[in-house]
């Protein structure tokens, strides 16, 4: 039985419907993602699964009972906010402590809880202090372990990491994701990092303007994106795309090159008008390829990140190779038809690969 059930969930603000019939089945346990760009309707979501939002239309259902019409408090659920929301007046112990204090628990069960948390999350010798006496990250991990003494059924997190610097962001989601495996409690995630969703997620939730573009795991959405936007919403940096017709030698784009096709696919769709997309990092040096005029160079150590124009169309390169080139040069470059994806062009739902 899935832990969390969202079918065919609405939300309105009066006559102004911003999420449009959703349906998301959350296993028990899993580490489930909600991403998509600013006013997608993720966090409107994840705050009518919290009770925070009254829900529309539909229902929300927790271990298999539905709680529309429950307060937040009885939902069994635990919310990390983006502001992690610490009272600055009480320790870190007080404010790791205060829901079970308000729930009357016993002493020996808050200081076990307590003690427990401050261990996973390596705050044993912080207990003591303030909020104003910690770092961006400690206070985060504050606010994770005032859930974690909850013990609920869900933890809901609210873009948690984006107050923090780049450098900290990623060891907290190494944290993070590591406190999940310790503790398997079933995990709604709400972030616009799609880099932050491909690193942390079991499942990915792709919304935008308040429907679900697309449920799977990180790599399926990866390799074999739905249509056109979560194309160029997963991965990064985004996918090329180049607008044209399918030729039987290839696909023949409208600034007039012509871009390397599986037979195959050229073959079904020969004459079709499409959009072909190709990742970055799926473009390679080739004696014989089509000429890119660079205009930066971006190196990064591992890799090469190249922006230049094919015939006037923008493409970007990610090239294991370390390049000399310089703005105004020329290379050549080649897609692997193995990761070339098409996208139909009225309907932009992708119609094969390769």
């Amino acid at each position: 039985m899935p832990e969390v059930s969202i079918r065919g969930v609405r939300k309105s603000f009066g006559p102004l419907e911003v999420i449009h019939g959703v349906d998301v089945e959350i296993e028990d346990g899993a580490f489930v993602v909600l991403v998509g760009p600013s006013g997608c309707g993720k966090t409107t979501l994840l705050r009518m699964i919290a009770g925070l939002e009254n829900i529309s239309g539909g229902e929300i259902a927790i271990d298999g009972q539905v709680i529309n019409r429950l307060p937040p408090k009885e939902r069994d659920i635990a919310m990390v906010f983006q502001n992690y929301a610490l009272y600055p007046h009480m320790t870190v112990r007080d404010n790791m402590s205060f829901s079970l204090r308000l729930a009357k628990a016993p002493a020996e069960v808050i200081a076990h809880r307590v003690a427990r948390a401050a261990e996973i999350l390596g705050l044993v010798d912080y207990l003591n202090r303030y909020p104003r006496q910690l770092s961006g990250g400690q206070r985060q991990r504050v606010a994770m372990g005032r859930a974690i003494v909850r013990d609920p059924k869900v933890f809901l997190f609210d873009e948690p990491l984006s107050n923090l610097d780049a450098k900290l962001r990623v060891q907290m989601r190494a944290e993070i994701k590591e406190l999940h495996q310790r503790l398997k409690t079933t995990t709604v995630y709400v972030t616009h990092d799609q880099i932050e969703a491909m690193t942390m997620a079991d499942k990915i939730v792709v919304m935008r303007g308040g429907h679900v573009e697309q449920i799977g795991d990180p790599l399926a959405l990866y390799d074999r994106p739905a249509n056109l936007f979560v194309a160029g919403f997963i991965g990064s940096p985004a996918m090329n795309f180049i607008a044209g017709a399918v030729e039987p030698g290839g696909f023949r784009a409208e600034n007039g090159a012509l871009w390397p096709l599986g037979q195959e696919l050229a073959a079904r769709h020969a004459s079709r008008m499409a959009i072909y997309g190709v990742r970055p990092e799926h473009l390679a040096l080739a004696e014989h390829g089509l000429a890119l005029e660079v205009q930066v160079v971006e190196p990064t150590g591992s890799e090469t990140q190249v922006i230049g124009q094919v015939s006037g169309q923008p493409v970007v390169c990610v090239l294991r190779e370390r390049l000399a080139a310089r703005p105004g040069a020329s290379i050549r470059i080649a897609a692997d038809p193995v990761h070339v994806h098409l996208f139909d062009a009225e309907s932009t739902a992708r119609i094969g690969t390769g």
